[in-house]
């Protein structure tokens, strides 16, 4: 039953267990505020500085397992943004990545369909429903 409780609105979240988001920003205040924002839609959303430590994640199996989308910005240090999703891919072909650029960033450096390029200035709405559908798309390639 649900009295008394207001129905939910809005994308449909990923059924069964649920995946794990994984951001890279080495932003602390930013990535702050993107978690945040994040945590309050999907329950497992974990946070690295930099492309090293998320591929290190990658390669340890319980982590991967329920790895379901990477939010990524584009310019990082050490590794670039295409030069991260390359390499993630490499490991983890059919994962979703969301890039957050800026507009002048070329989309066309991130090729393959598991990436989606989101220019900034966005509304934080608008990286929930990305986020929300990759993980369904995601999800039914998978299942």
């Amino acid at each position: 039953m649900n009295a008394g409780r207001p129905t939910p609105k809005g994308p449909r979240r990923v059924q069964g267990p649920m995946a794990t988001i994984l951001l890279v920003d080495n932003d602390p205040l930013q990535a702050l505020q993107r978690k945040s924002v994040l945590e309050r839609r999907f329950p497992d959303v974990q946070r690295v500085g930099d492309a090293a430590e998320a591929l290190c994640l990658v390669e340890q199996p319980l982590f991967a397992e329920n790895l379901g989308l990477v939010i990524s910005g584009n310019h990082m240090r050490g590794i670039g943004g295409p030069a991260f999703v390359a390499e993630l891919h490499t490991r983890m072909p059919n994962l979703p990545v969301l890039v957050l650029g800026v507009s002048s960033d070329a989309a066309e450096d991130y090729p393959g369909g598991w990436v989606r390029f989101l220019a900034k200035p966005f509304a934080i709405e608008e990286m929930l429903k990305v986020a929300d559908l990759l993980l369904a798309q995601h999800e039914c390639k998978t299942a």
